[in-house]
């Protein structure tokens, strides 16, 4: 296996769980309703918004933080969370870059 290859399936690993956020449709749901409010929304303000309980959606905005999508800044005693999607981003550009410049070689 040439180290090109072991790169890329190393891209490849490194972007599991970032693919796997993306599987669930509230977590997709929740990404493009933060992407509409620029300054943030809490718990309450999602809930509302997405027919799902404050417990779901706080475990759903628990996973994207740790797979770098969201971030949040305490205000009062409310938590706002709001997009953070550049490495996620960056991270699938990669693998894709990666993998086509591999596939097109002559």
């Amino acid at each position: 296996m040439s180290q090109q290859t072991e790169h890329i399936l190393q891209q490849f690993k490194e972007c599991i769980p970032i693919l796997d956020v993306l599987t669930d449709e509230n977590r997709q749901a929740i990404i493009l309703l933060l992407a509409q409010h620029k300054s943030g929304l809490n718990v309450n303000t999602i809930a509302d918004q997405i027919n799902l309980s404050r417990p779901a959606i706080s475990h759903h905005l628990k996973v994207l933080r740790q797979s770098g999508f969201v971030n949040f800044e305490k205000k009062s005693v409310e938590n706002y969370y709001m997009l953070t999607i550049r490495k996620p981003i960056e991270q699938l550009k990669a693998l894709i870059e990666a993998v086509e410049a591999q596939c097109t070689k002559s």
